[in-house]
């Protein structure tokens, strides 16, 4: 097995202790006396092996740190270098840190236990306080780095996980905004759709029928209506660029649709359709009771809205009749028209009213039907049913 490439800084650490080392050794300063291995040159062999260790302290701490304990063991039988010793602290330290979890976890244990033994047994063998002193040198060269080592390595670890959970943060809340842009410019697009197509539909079909049409009374009376929807269209159009703008600041309230504006959203389809043979009728079924709950109201007052723009563009000649219920928890919004084919001018549509519709209900956590019914005498029936629950938010009623 090929050991991997020695970091830079460790070869100056090993390069570094080995040079103090060898200059001890030619001061001829030594940590003991007279040992098994008298001869000079036998401390450089634990030397050169510790120094071999600190190399390797990084990339290999494992296999440094039991050549580094063989280094220290020899050092033992020689007049032993001060600088091996210091070497040998830096290993274990160096094992701990950069070791494996269990590793780390495992060396200040068996330091421990190794100074706790060494000790007892000078004591049994000694019975004198000097084998305490030796017990207490063992523990500064094995144990205390040992500890050392585990202290620096939590506080990585912490470090480290403080920066992770940082970095979590700043995504979430990257994708927290990300999803409030997203869903401010649906509910943007809802609400452009909504208080904007009315209008457009009813000019683009009168229009159509000014110029289709050679009667000056017919053209006076789809001209007028194409002002008064290009005056209201253009009004909402510049409400809804406001708001835009200033978001964000401190600005007054804007006035919410409610259910309250009905009467005139039919009045102003009457007037928009009165040249297409279409007749809107509004029936309040609703008892007196507790409010509804602003969005609900909102909902269902775009839901009648968008319904009876479809119903300008598409109905046949024949009653669009609204109708509100409310039933238990839910408020149900009816809307039904003549379904078949219409003579004269029709606009044209993009399907985007129905997914504003079914958006609108689904953040209510409510049900939407929307297509063709059978009908009495043959007729086909175009019928839009939205039931929006209210039951679980009677804390934000007014």
């Amino acid at each position: 097995m090929t050991l991997p490439r020695p970091h830079r800084h460790d070869l100056l650490i090993a390069f570094a202790g080995f040079s103090v080392g060898v200059l001890l050794w030619s001061y001829g300063l030594y940590t003991t006396g007279d040992r098994l291995f008298d001869q000079r040159w036998a401390a450089l062999v634990p030397l050169t092996a510790m120094a071999a260790a600190e190399a390797l302290r990084r990339v290999a701490p494992q296999t440094a740190l039991v050549v580094g304990t063989l280094a220290i063991v020899g050092d033992q039988f020689t007049h032993g270098n001060l600088a091996t010793v210091l070497m040998f602290t830096d290993v274990v330290y160096a094992a701990v840190v950069y070791g494996t979890p269990a590793q780390a976890r495992r060396i200040p244990y068996t330091t421990a236990l190794v100074t706790v033994g060494t000790t007892v047994a000078f004591l049994v063998w000694w019975q004198n306080a000097i084998a305490l002193l030796v017990g207490v040198i063992t523990g500064m060269i094995s144990f205390l780095p040992a500890i050392t080592g585990s202290i620096v390595r939590n506080h990585r670890e912490a470090a480290e996980s403080a920066r992770l959970r940082a970095e979590q943060i700043a995504l979430l809340a990257e994708m927290d905004r990300a999803q409030a842009v997203a869903a401010e410019r649906a509910r943007m697009a809802r609400e452009l759709h909504d208080v904007v197509a009315n209008h457009l539909s009813a000019i683009a079909i009168h229009s159509t029928a000014a110029l289709s049409l050679d009667d000056p009374g017919t053209t006076r009376q789809a001209l007028t209506v194409i002002r008064e929807n290009s005056v209201a269209g253009l009004g909402e159009m510049r409400r809804l660029i406001g708001l835009l703008r200033e978001s964000g600041a401190e600005t007054e309230p804007a006035a919410t649709a409610t259910l309250a504006g009905l009467d005139a959203l039919v009045d102003q389809a009457r007037t928009n359709g009165a040249g297409s043979g279409l007749r809107f009728v509004l029936e309040d079924a609703r008892r007196d009771g507790p409010g509804l709950p602003a969005p609900v109201e909102l909902a269902a007052y775009r839901i009648v809205q968008e319904s009876l723009t479809n119903a300008l563009k598409h109905a046949a000649p024949g009653e669009v009749r609204v109708v509100l219920a409310r039933e238990g928890g839910a408020l149900r919004v009816t809307v039904t028209s003549p379904f078949g084919q219409r003579p004269g001018p029709r606009a044209p549509g993009s399907g985007a009213g129905l997914v504003g519709m079914r958006e609108r209900v689904a953040l209510l956590d409510g049900s939407l039907e929307a297509g063709p019914v059978a009908a009495g005498g043959g007729a086909g029936v175009w019928r839009v049913r939205a039931e929006l629950p209210v039951g679980a938010s009677e804390e934000e009623r007014a």
